[in-house]
């Protein structure tokens, strides 16, 4: 098999790399194109550190080749990120806090905090050091879902400033909300006095060293996800849904907002919940009930990953409702669930940081929206 050189570039010119306008060989985002026999070397250079840009790019040249020039040939992609020379803010990290993940969902009622608890005590087995922040101001249940309900951050010096201690259960740090109010009170705040007490709850606790905290975000695309993003340089954001298709409409709109170029934080997959419920008589059967696969499909169409699914088992509720993860249920069903889907949050988390630049916090400039800038 011969390749040649000039038929693979003519070829590479029907790809546009998304937000450059050109395609890429116009655009001198392919640098490089070396043939060895059956094999193709591509040398791309892209500006935009988003994940998603990087993978259909790959994926658009090896579909291309593939295409047009030979389908047995082998392609190796060599991706490089230079940053443009806009003004770019590295954010406010917290010293300690190796990896920062927000959880989100589109939509409320998707059980997007079981799921945040359940990956945070699994990553606690695993033998990660863990905290949890509960941003869900008006509807915080990780004291419940943790059993800590009664408990109260205490106050501690450090370095002469006075911090909060976050409250430790299943071996996982946790501050919420919920700890200051009573669990009868509603929270009425306005955008700016939540917005307050979460930067309160990260900045002004003494949250240690951390392999990983995780963001339980309040449902929708709203002044709480602007104020983290602002606030904090996110590693990534997992997605939760159903596979419902009236959830899935929604969970579209959160990982479209996470993609947008003025947040750019990356997303490291969604994971699909109430995916299927199987009957404890009847082990090998399972019950579609809100749809099948609605959420692996979905993240097959934005081309992000699926990070696997997890089924409706009444005893995932129970222990939610009596402050103990289920994914602490040793030999279960649900903890090898679990043990899959926290794997798979993890290789993506490696992924992303042995590729991408560390994400930027972003900088709310004018009510209309939201532009990265250099502090």
């Amino acid at each position: 098999m011969k390749l040649d050189r000039k038929e693979i570039l003519k070829a590479l010119e029907r790809i546009t790399v998304a937000g450059e306008g050109k395609n890429m060989v116009e655009s001198g985002a392919v640098t490089n194109v070396v043939t060895f026999g059956d094999e193709v070397v591509v040398d791309l250079l892209l500006h935009t550190p988003a994940m998603h840009i990087k993978k259909r790019a790959e994926d658009d040249i090896k579909k291309t080749i593939a295409e047009f020039i030979n389908a047995d040939a082998k392609v190796k992609v060599n991706i490089k990120i230079e940053a443009s020379d806009k003004p770019e803010i590295k954010g406010k990290a917290i010293p300690g806090i190796k990896n920062i993940i927000a959880v989100a969902s589109g939509k409320g009622g998707v059980g997007k905090s079981t799921v945040t608890a359940n990956l945070a005590v699994t990553l606690a087995k695993m033998g990660f050091a863990v905290g949890v922040l509960d941003a869900d101001i008006y509807g915080p249940s990780m004291p419940m879902m943790f059993d800590v309900e009664n408990e109260k951050p205490i106050s501690i010096q450090i370095d002469g400033r006075s911090k909060m201690k976050p409250i430790e259960s299943f071996e996982v740090k946790i501050l919420s909300i919920g700890f200051f109010t009573s669990p009868s009170q509603a929270v009425i705040w306005r955008g700016p006095m939540a917005s307050k007490a979460l930067n309160q709850m990260i900045f002004d606790a003494d949250w240690g060293e951390l392999d990983f905290m995780l963001i339980d975000l309040p449902p929708g695309t709203g002044d709480i996800h602007l104020s983290i993003m602002q606030s904090l340089p996110i590693t990534g954001a997992v997605v939760v849904s159903t596979p419902q298709a009236v959830a899935l409409a929604d969970a579209k709109k959160g990982v479209a907002m996470f993609m947008q170029d003025t947040i750019n934080v990356p997303v490291l997959g969604i994971i699909e919940n109430m995916a299927y419920f199987t009957p404890e008589e009847l082990p090998e059967n399972k019950y579609y009930i809100f749809g099948k696969e609605g959420a692996r499909n979905l993240a097959a169409d934005l081309e992000v990953p699926f990070l696997g699914e997890v089924p409706i088992v009444q005893s995932i509720r129970e222990a939610g409702d009596y402050g103990r993860p289920a994914a602490l249920q040793t030999g279960s069903v649900i903890e090898k669930v679990f043990e899959n889907i926290t794997r798979n949050v993890v290789q993506e988390v490696v992924s992303r940081n042995e590729s991408l630049p560390a994400t930027e916090a972003i900088k709310i400039t004018t009510m209309a929206g939201c532009s990265a800038v250099k502090k």
